[in-house]
């Protein structure tokens, strides 16, 4: 049995995993209360032992705990820190994996990236089993990836490869947070979807059938199921992030020449009003010797469990 926990900026979500991929207990806790990096480990230990009782009143064999997995925000692998999270209130260098082992008696405690730890999991527990060579893309609040080549997920020197989210598509475009403009997760990420939304509002004028609704109530999803009943303005906005993603990952398949690009996340949601121009541009863009070899492929995952399945992969990775 392992165990996963994700980290978010808001929440922070365990679960143990039994050897089928099924999450069997789980409990979350607000990561948002805590500034201070002990008091936080504390209550990961905690929380972690919480979901271990849970789980071992559930069963009646007696169970063999693996280890812990854990995806972050900046999680490096190499050194089980997170280093200079943007979004969590304990900042700089926090050595997690050092913290929780003086806490937790498991022989095995190790933390990742969020896309990374989605990347193991499809990888042991999704679409990717027989792939060797592929790209995850996880679509959500930020854009992310896990890429692996030869069967291996690439952490490059420092632990941080393959941020392709931070990759300049548009130049003098969107700023992010650490000061750069036009990457792509500021296009292509839910957040990115929405600001595309606005900007084409303010640019074509006239009315969507979203007008009823707050500005921030408004998600991505709500455009994208906009677009399905034919609103041309959220047509419009699918249509180019589609695009717009899609020229980037052929731009990205030439570097490591994967079989297939795994997509996650909310926005994947959105079907074919979001695939079909990615597909297509995907395609349109790449050079001779690629086109018609590598597949853009929605992830099977299921959205509830892929936090804690992923995060939990890490124990099962070689």
């Amino acid at each position: 049995m392992t165990l996963g926990s994700d980290i978010g900026g808001t929440n922070t979500c365990i679960g143990s995993v039994d050897p089928e991929g099924q999450v069997i207990a789980r409990t979350s806790f607000s990561t948002s209360d805590y500034s201070d990096s002990e008091l936080y480990a504390d209550r990961l230990a905690e929380a972690t032992k919480e979901v271990m009782r849970k789980t071992e009143e559930a069963q009646t064999d007696h169970i063999s705990w693996q280890g812990l997995g854990i995806g972050a925000p900046n999680g490096n692998f190499r050194t089980g820190a997170i280093e200079e999270p943007a979004n969590l209130n304990f900042k700089g260098h926090t050595p997690l994996v050092a913290l929780l082992k003086k806490r937790l008696d498991l022989p095995r405690i190790e933390l990742t990236n969020d896309a990374n730890a989605a990347a193991i999991g499809e990888k042991i527990y999704g679409g990717a089993k027989d792939y060797q060579d592929f790209i995850m893309v996880t679509l959500g609040t930020g854009l992310g990836s896990g890429v692996f080549v030869n069967n291996q997920l690439v952490y490059g020197h420092d632990g941080f490869a393959g941020e392709l989210g931070h990759i300049s598509v548009i130049p003098d475009g969107r700023y992010c947070g650490f000061g750069r403009r036009g990457s792509l997760e500021n296009y292509c990420s839910a957040t990115g979807i929405r600001r595309t939304f606005f900007e084409m509002i303010a640019q074509r004028g006239g009315r969507t059938s979203l007008d009823s609704m707050r500005i921030s109530e408004i998600t991505a999803k709500h455009i994208a199921d906009a677009a399905y009943d034919g609103d041309q303005i959220a047509i419009a906005t699918m249509d180019f992030t589609g695009r717009l993603l899609g020229e980037a990952l052929a731009s990205i398949a030439l570097v490591t020449s994967p079989a297939a690009f795994f997509l996650f996340g909310g926005p994947v949601n959105a079907g074919e009003v979001l695939l079909e121009p990615l597909r297509n541009t995907f395609e349109e863009h790449l050079i001779p010797p690629f086109k018609n070899k590598i597949k853009i492929i929605a992830s099977t995952i299921e959205m509830g469990d892929a936090a804690i399945l992923g995060a939990s992969a890490l124990i099962l990775a070689d």
